[in-house]
């Protein structure tokens, strides 16, 4: 069955098609989830009402653009608005912010650690830097989202940034035994 005949079907409430359509695209959306949630169980959860929302509003895509696309922001979305209501964000009203680059020597650590440190950042960073670095966002588009402004988004990224390189510096200070 083609993806579109698959969309088709989700539509008039198939659960045959909604199941094929979970197993198609959980996982892919499942890594979404987890950039963008505090732990695993919080990611499952997130997934699940991901993917409720997709079944409740997939009449609304009309096969225009990208429909994993589709399916990425409505699981973003879904993380994102768990934040929402929160009070993560600190308010920072910084003009001269800079957006600095940073360089990680990737063969002094591994991808899972890096990951593994990006899941431990505090929500408000975590967030920012997850929009910004690993999905694209603008300061401006992650402001939206979050409900923020663009130099708080600005300023959580550059702290962000400042506390990985920090623990990758403190990471490779140890003595090799120490290391993961």
């Amino acid at each position: 069955m083609s993806l579109k005949q698959l969309i088709e079907n989700c539509k008039t409430n198939d659960t045959k098609a909604q199941s094929e359509l979970y197993k198609l695209f959980s996982g892919k959306l499942f890594a979404t989830c987890l950039k963008y949630s505090r732990n695993y169980a919080e990611a499952e959860d997130n997934l699940q009402d991901a993917f409720l929302t997709i079944f409740n509003k997939i009449e609304q895509y009309k096969h225009k653009g990208s429909f994993e696309g589709w399916l990425k922001r409505i699981t973003v979305n879904t993380a994102l608005q768990r934040y929402r209501n929160e009070k993560v964000f600190d308010i920072v009203n910084e003009n001269n912010i800079e957006d600095e680059q940073v360089e990680i020597d990737e063969s002094a650590v591994s991808i899972d650690y890096l990951l593994k440190i990006i899941q431990e950042l505090p929500d408000r960073y975590r967030l920012v830097f997850n929009l910004y670095v690993l999905d694209g966002y603008s300061h401006k588009e992650i402001a939206g989202l979050l409900n923020i402004n663009v130099g708080t988004s600005k300023s959580n990224l550059a702290r962000a940034r400042q506390i990985l390189i920090q623990t990758i510096e403190a990471y490779k200070a140890r003595p090799q035994s120490q290391t993961l």
